[in-house]
């Protein structure tokens, strides 16, 4: 029914074939309602469906689902959502603490993972600030040093107060103060070109005036075609006049001035020592300085901010006690309602004398556990799952004294614990 490979074997000797027949309930299961409603199978009046499997002794192999024939695959999909099989090896997987936890968590739903969640969150919270009062209490003479480094170069930083670009915008500035002769010569020629002679020499109309005349003739012409050309000529009149009088201001201004190039070459000079010693230009030594503040903030090793960060320590910890307590409390709870439901399974599996009981304890916080967590006066280990040891125990029939269920059972009896498990699991 599992969809394997059919074995002539399995079909008895002076028979024909051999059949297997299985009723499925499947209610809720979504994977497995698919695949039911998708091979067109007949569903029984209490929503379960028949599989049956049938072997000849010729080895050909035929499936039915609800009543339809189907690929064997299909029983093996079906299977898949439905069937748990265990063997003795399962045992392996209660013999592990974490198992057993998870089983209990599994089996409370929302009462455990919605206070699990809310511990774990505290919990983080809580050693992240341990870990960083750790380092600035075992670190504080280090973290000092270089807290003064820091506060040097930041201090050195400040009396420059470099601005974002400013070292291009200095290099193109002495550029120009450097070569102001040579700017005016070349700004100047370039507006007796556009503009003219300053003294109106005829000779010298620059390109304003040419394009004036040219204007002049072409507006007076008889021909239309070349009146049409007379509005772009005026466009690039106004052009020509725009450029000339910026050029005419850019020469008025270009004065030689060596006391504001000494000035500008000085407040260079100031910001090379920066880029020298903290970042390839301005911009990243205003970089550095940002993250130079940042790394500050975190190396106060003061007595003020060690109590602070202790006093957080301490609240968050009353609140993560406090969360620890509720996830113990639910599972508690849980324990002992699955540990009742387990039993009444293993029932039905040939283990009617036998009871399951589950323990959950706090577990005690070894000497110098730095993940200690006090908790009604006792020191226990908080852990990333709770602060809880989970234990299932059998009693193997009356009378007998509870024991782990991996001492008090064989290996069959540890599998039909797991299949009972299973069944609860499933139905929770």
């Amino acid at each position: 029914l599992s969809g394997g490979r059919a074995e002539v074997s399995k079909v008895r000797t002076g028979m024909l074939k051999a059949f297997v027949e299985g009723r499925f309930t499947y209610a809720g299961v979504e994977g497995a309602e698919r695949i039911v409603a998708d091979s067109g199978a007949d569903v029984d009046e209490d929503g379960s469906v028949i599989a049956l499997r049938a072997v000849a002794v010729d080895g050909r192999s035929r499936a039915h689902l609800g009543g339809r024939s189907v690929p064997v695959g299909v029983l093996a999909e079906l299977s898949e959502q439905l069937i748990a099989v265990h063997g003795q090896n399962d045992q392996l997987r209660l013999l592990r603490p974490a198992e057993q936890r998870a089983v209990i968590d599994r089996f409370a739903g929302d009462a455990v993972a919605k206070p699990l969640r809310a511990y774990q969150e505290i919990r983080s919270e809580w050693l992240a600030v341990i870990a960083e009062l750790t380092e600035r209490s075992t670190r504080s003479r280090e973290m000092a040093q270089q807290a003064d480094l820091l506060k040097h170069g930041l201090t050195e930083i400040d009396a420059v107060a470099p601005e974002p670009g400013e070292d291009d915008e200095l290099t193109a500035q002495i550029k120009r103060l450097a070569a102001v002769d040579e700017l005016r010569a070349a700004a100047t020629e370039a507006h007796v070109a556009v503009s003219g002679s300053p003294d109106g020499d005829p000779d010298a109309p620059g390109a304003l005036g040419l394009v004036g005349e040219a204007l002049r003739r072409l507006s007076t012409s008889e021909d239309s075609v070349l009146r049409e050309l007379a509005p772009r000529l005026e466009e690039a009149s106004v052009l020509l006049s725009d450029v000339g009088a910026e050029l005419g201001t850019y020469v008025e201004t270009l004065d030689a001035d060596p006391a504001l190039l000494e000035k500008v070459l000085a407040r260079q000079a100031d910001l090379k020592r920066l880029t020298r010693k903290y970042a390839a230009d301005v911009d990243g030594v205003l970089a550095w300085a940002d993250d130079a503040r940042r790394r500050l903030e975190t190396m106060d090793t003061s007595e003020e901010a060690l109590a602070e960060l202790a006093l957080r320590r301490d609240q968050l910890a009353i609140q993560l006690a406090a969360h620890a307590a509720e996830v113990s409390g639910a599972r508690e709870t849980a324990a002992a309602e699955l540990a009742a439901e387990i039993t009444r399974e293993l029932s039905g599996l040939a283990m009617g004398q036998a009871a399951i009981e589950a323990t959950v304890e706090q577990r005690p916080a070894e000497h110098g556990d730095t993940h200690a967590l006090t908790i009604d006066g006792r020191a226990v280990h908080a852990g990333p799952d709770g602060v809880d040891d989970v234990e299932l125990l059998l009693r193997a029939h009356d009378g007998a004294p509870p024991l782990p269920v991996h001492k008090a059972a064989s290996g069959g009896e540890l599998s039909r614990v797991m299949l009972a498990i299973e069944v609860v699991l499933a139905h929770a």
